[in-house]
C-alpha cells in the first residue's frame, strides 16, 4: 500500500500597486530552486516580473485568491492590510515582506512600519530580508500548525 502526500501550496499575493515588486519575486523563487521536497508555489506578481520557476498569474479575480488562501499552506504576502486580513480570515498566519520605497516598491514607507506593528503584535510573521524569508518559508514548511490560525477567533479582530 502506498501513501501519497499532499503536495503543500505556497501562495505569494503581492498586490496590484503598480510599483514593481521583483524583490519577492526573486526571493521566493530562490528559496524554491533549493527545495528538495515538492511544493507548489503559485504567484500573483501584479507588475512585478513574471516568475520563470513558480506557477503565476499577474492578478488573480477575487474569487481565485480567496480559493487560493484556503487550500494554501502558508501566504506570503506585500504589507497591504487587506491582504493581510484576508489571509488571516481563511486560517492563516500570513508571512509578511513589505514593499521598501527605497528600492522603488511603493511611494513611502506605510507598509514597512504597518508591517513592524503587525509583526510585534504577532499579527504577521514579519520577513524583512531574504534570510528571514527562507527561514519563514521553511518552518512553515516543516510545521504548518504554528501558520495556522485558531478558528474560534482573534482577540485582536484580525480574522
Amino acid at each position: 500500500m502506498s501513501s501519497s502526500r499532499l503536495v503543500p501550496l505556497v501562495l505569494v499575493a503581492v498586490g496590484t500597486d503598480h510599483h514593481p515588486f521583483d524583490r519577492a519575486v526573486d526571493w521566493v523563487e530562490s528559496w524554491l530552486r533549493t527545495r528538495l521536497d515538492p511544493v507548489d508555489v503559485l504567484v500573483q506578481y501584479g507588475h512585478s516580473r513574471a516568475p520563470q520557476v513558480a506557477r503565476g498569474s499577474a492578478l488573480l479575480d477575487h474569487a481565485d485568491l480567496q480559493e487560493a488562501m484556503a487550500r494554501a499552506t502558508v501566504v506570503v504576502c506585500h504589507g497591504g492590510p487587506a491582504t493581510i486580513t484576508e489571509a488571516r480570515r481563511h486560517g492563516r498566519l500570513p508571512i509578511c515582506l513589505p514593499r521598501d520605497p527605497a528600492r522603488g516598491e511603493h511611494v513611502d514607507d506605510h507598509q514597512m512600519l504597518f508591517a513592524r506593528r503587525m509583526g510585534a503584535g504577532g499579527v504577521v510573521r514579519l520577513a524583512q530580508t531574504e534570510r528571514e524569508l527562507r527561514a519563514a518559508l521553511d518552518e512553515a514548511l516543516e510545521h504548518p500548525d504554528r501558520f495556522a490560525l485558531d478558528s474560534a477567533g482573534d482577540p485582536q479582530g484580525w480574522t
